[in-house]
């Protein structure tokens, strides 16, 4: 039962992440059932997750049988699909901060704490001191759009979001380091070797190898995308990080027309 279990949100987040891959795919239950067979999820698990997702209105039932986004879902898609974009949206750094003061939230409300925290995550921002997260301010839409987005993903308007330049030698010193522990060069330099090797594989493999290849090292970019904290130059080689997102654009497009003939072959 526990293994039951624990692969429930595994089938939850694979028919929901292929099902907004692109506009307007639609699955059967026979297509979701072989999804889930590559990766050992059983037909049952599978077939009670697309009842769920059709609870929640994450997915759609739609003429013969076949299944598509909701409104929830396509939503879920768009926040997932945010990463090839992102790059557009950063400006050069003028070496000032965005600034999130917490210490206004209460401290007994452990919900709120964590959304605070998963917010700040998500925006790339670090704890500079008690209750002090910053990142720099290189967002084209500046303290405004991190703001937003801060609110859009969970931090109360009760924490103060400002901007802030000139800290003191050692606090900027500091403030430079905070990122340090991510190898963000190395992540970029190791991801490009991986997906280039499995592009040069992807041709030679049987098609349901290929597919799930495609989904496992696509899945594995796609969250270092999605967290990456878009620093500006000087903290990292912002080359590196865009060859590195148009590889990740190329591997999905890719994956995405493996994954295209893996769901309309005949059963």
């Amino acid at each position: 039962m526990q293994q039951i279990e624990e692969k429930k949100p595994v089938a939850r987040k694979l028919l929901l992440k292929l099902l907004g891959s692109r506009d307007n795919i639609q699955m059967n239950a026979s297509a979701a059932v072989r999804v889930g067979a590559l990766f050992g999820i059983s037909e049952n698990n599978i077939r009670v997750t697309l009842t769920r997702l059709q609870s929640a209105k994450l997915i759609t039932l739609v003429e013969r049988g076949y299944y598509k986004l909701g409104d929830k879902g396509i939503c879920f898609a768009k926040e997932i699909h945010q990463w090839r974009e992102d790059e557009n949206g950063l400006v050069p750094w003028q070496n000032d901060w965005v600034v999130a003061q917490t210490s206004f939230l209460p401290k007994s409300d452990k919900k709120q704490l964590r959304a605070a925290e998963r917010a700040l995550k998500l925006v790339g921002m670090r704890k500079l001191a008690s209750d002090l997260y910053i990142r720099p301010n290189n967002f084209a839409g500046g303290i405004g759009e991190v703001r937003g987005k801060l609110h859009t993903l969970g931090l109360s308007s009760k924490a103060l979001v400002f901007s802030a330049s000139d800290f003191d030698n050692q606090t900027q010193a500091k403030a430079m380091k905070l990122w340090s522990y991510l190898n963000l060069e190395a992540l970029y330099k190791d991801g490009c070797v991986e997906i280039e090797e499995s592009l040069a594989r992807l041709p030679t493999l049987p098609l349901e190898e290929a597919t799930k290849e495609s989904y496992v090292i696509g899945d594995r970019a796609l969250y270092k995308l999605v967290f990456d904290p878009l620093l500006p130059s000087p903290f990292i080689d912002v080359a590196m990080r865009e060859r590195y997102r148009n590889l990740v654009k190329e591997y999905d497009d890719v994956g995405a027309k493996i994954w295209h003939r893996f769901l309309n072959q005949k059963s």
